[in-house]
């Protein structure tokens, strides 16, 4: 009898079936003596939509709302259904005695197979592999200590709850939007609340009001201080100012008190998912999906990190053991810096990191003890890993520890304050390198006496303006999400994603602006979905069902009536919505009026009936082709000759043919290759030559 071990993805199938040696390779699993792996292309089944339960809801109708079938039902995917009937298949084998689940160790991986076993009718035993990184000793490890399939009934609920949720309140709210306004509009249960935090900003940006103020600079004797009130250094009136700076100028200044103080801190934790997208996104620019995606190849192809989708930042208090194999893993690449942690034999010096009680499903993201080629690394990926061995690295290091020394002037009853503060054990920060500059001179304040007297010399106003607060950039946002508890940290970056890709925020210079229509929504859509506090209640909800101490059918009830409610006032609502992309042409089609959509390859113009399926470009298309002068991408153009490349800037122009011909292949594409037919043919050559060969014989 066998094992049908069932993972996400085929490339960590393999993985899994290398490890535990299943070699027989067929075109959808890998068998062995006791094993046989296979995979999902991550989801092979999806809740039914509206059409699976009657056919009237094909066309969109305000009066067919709300849709909410008293059972839900589950579907094949159909892009997909080759792999699900070959799972199902390989789940019907009499010699197989039960089910391994190895998708990934989380709410998402357990809804991928159970909706898989589910659907196939599995009856006999599951068992789970659950595992924080895909090292061959970690997959070891795993299998010697597979756990129960009942231990994550309760997380399968939560999933299962999750998923009905977003779909009644979604699609149901989606639906009546679209059709009441006769416009493409996406609601949902936390992408909603997250668009209103940005429109709330919008808001105070917009009513900002900027006010004059100013700061002043004296020279005191051979130090730099500033006038200072209660530890307000502006000053709102110009008069004022002119003032204090009269009062101030040619007089004595007496030091009333010079205080220090030491003090410390302790060295950061490692990094959960995102904390690390935020990271990502103020060092390198990176999106939240980027940052995920990136993360996810050094886990699964590289294997040099742990389990990504995690939302803690400690570690059990058993991986104390695993802490100097860790090290050697990374030491080729961080002699310096992992050295003084392997000579105090990996003593983690911030003992708080370990901590039992504060891992949630995984710990947080730390190196894993794979030895580190930097070679086979990105430059993205090489980042990405940097700031995850710094942050990992930082526990082994002392606390950073400084003084602080700040000294009071009097000037006839006017206070001057003169700051500045020196390292006296960078700790941490060695490996961090986030010592920061806070900009104050090195003035030597520690060796001033109290009483001293100086001359006051030069006294320079300063002029500003208060500025209004910034667009959120996606770390901000990131962090506001993690706050309100909306969404999880796996979930995040998909919701930053859909809201951008449904045009209601444009992603510009590394900020977040809500747009035209964005705004517009914010203001139809219910005012029980804006809030951030009702969608964080019902993630605590979804999150308290994870751990078995929630109620499924409790929570599935209050989301059919929460659906019911929020399509009907939509439904009452008298407010009026214009399409903010309307143009004044009509359809050569039907006569309804043209939209303008911005696309990665330029404006085209769409049909604003649902109905008509017109679509034209209004600019010319833009390919993947580069300038060989500027690097811009170059326009696609038809003439007589056939295809040709145009760049508008340049006005240089190429024939396809020609690009084709002269065509080289890059070093990224080089390695691509060698990824993607290296893995299937195990025999072949590794010459680039030899992989450009497989591939068109792959083609053919």
């Amino acid at each position: 009898m066998k094992s049908l071990v069932l993972a996400e993805k085929p490339s960590v199938a393999r993985e899994l079936a290398r490890v535990l040696g299943c070699n027989q390779k067929h075109k959808s699993y890998i068998e062995g003596s006791q094993y046989i792996v296979t995979w999902a292309l991550g989801h092979l089944i999806e809740l039914k939509m509206p059409e699976h339960y009657d056919t009237k809801y094909t066309t969109w109708r305000l009066e067919d709302l709300p849709i909410i079938p008293d059972k839900m039902g589950l579907k094949v995917i159909k892009q997909t259904s080759a792999q699900y009937k070959a799972v199902e298949s390989l789940l019907k084998r009499k010699d197989v005695k039960e089910v391994i689940i190895a998708t990934d160790a989380g709410r998402e991986g357990e809804l991928v197979a159970r909706w898989i076993l589910e659907r196939a009718g599995w009856r006999k035993s599951i068992k789970r592999l659950w595992i924080s990184s895909q090292t061959d000793r970690a997959i070891k490890d795993g299998f010697k200590q597979l756990k129960p399939g009942q231990q994550f009934e309760a997380l399968y609920e939560s999933a299962v709850c999750r998923a009905e949720a977003d779909w009644l309140i979604g699609l149901n709210v989606s639906r009546a939007l679209t059709t009441k306004y006769k416009d493409p509009l996406s609601a949902g249960r936390v992408q909603t609340p997250t668009l209103a935090m940005m429109i709330e900003r919008e808001k105070q940006i917009n009513s900002f009001v900027p006010k004059e103020y100013w700061t002043i600079q004296a020279a005191v004797g051979p130090l730099s201080a500033e006038w200072d009130h209660n530890g307000e250094k502006r000053i709102f009136s110009a008069e004022k100012a002119e003032k204090l700076k009269e009062k101030l100028s040619g007089k004595k200044a007496i030091l009333k008190s010079v205080d220090r103080k030491k003090k410390s801190e302790p060295q950061p934790l490692p990094y959960d998912l995102t904390e690390l997208q935020r990271d990502a996104n103020k060092r390198f620019g990176f999106s939240a999906k980027k940052t995920l995606n990136v993360l996810q190849g050094l886990y699964e192809q590289h294997k040099l990190v742990t389990y990504p989708r995690t939302d803690s930042r400690y570690l059990t208090t058993d991986m104390e053991a695993t802490m100097v194999d860790r090290l050697q893993g990374i030491l080729s690449s961080y002699k310096d810096e992992a050295r003084p942690a392997l000579n105090q034999k990996g003593k983690v010096l911030a003992r708080r990191v370990f901590n039992n009680e504060k891992v949630t499903d995984h710990h947080a993201i730390i190196p894993t003890e794979e030895r580190l080629r930097l070679g086979d690394l990105e430059s993205d990926e090489r980042k990405l890993y940097d700031l995850i061995v710094r942050r990992f690295l930082a526990l082994f290091y002392p606390a950073y520890e400084y003084e602080t020394i700040h000294a009071l002037f009097d000037v006839d009853g006017e206070t001057l304050t003169a700051r500045e503060s020196n390292i006296l054990e960078p700790g941490f920060k060695k490996v961090t390198g986030k010592e920061e500059d806070t900009g104050e001179r090195k003035q030597s304040l520690g060796q001033l006496a109290k009483g001293k007297t100086f001359n006051v010399g030069e006294v320079t106003l300063n002029k500003k303006l208060t500025e209004p607060p910034l667009r959120y950039s996606e770390a901000d946002i990131l962090g506001k999400m993690e706050k309100f508890g909306l969404g999880t940290p796996a979930t995040r970056a998909d919701i930053i994603e859909k809201l951008i890709s449904s045009e209601s925020v444009e992603r510009q210079n590394g900020r977040l602006y809500p747009s035209k229509k964005g705004k517009q929504l914010i203001d139809l859509v219910n005012d029980e979905l804006t809030s951030a506090e009702l969608t964080a209640k019902w993630e605590k909800e979804l999150e308290e069902i994870s751990r078995g101490k929630g109620n499924p059918k409790a929570f599935k009830e209050r989301i059919r009536k929460q659906t019911a409610q929020l399509v009907s006032e939509i439904k009452a609502s008298e407010k009026t919505y214009r399409a903010h992309n309307l143009t004044g042409s009509k359809c050569p089609e039907c006569g309804e009026f043209l939209k303008e959509r911005k696309t990665k390859d330029g404006r085209v113009l769409v049909c604003s009936s649902r109905e008509c399926s017109y679509r034209k470009h209004k600019d010319p298309k833009l390919s993947n082709k580069r300038c060989p002068q500027c690097k811009k991408k170059m326009e696609m153009h038809n003439g007589k000759a056939g295809l040709y490349f145009q760049c508008r800037r340049c006005n240089i122009v190429e024939k396809a043919d020609d690009q084709k011909k002269n065509k080289k292949v890059s070093k990224h594409e080089e390695r691509k290759l060698k990824q993607k037919y290296s893995a299937d043919n195990d025999n072949f050559g590794t010459s680039l030559g030899d992989l450009l060969k497989a591939a068109m014989e792959k083609k053919d």
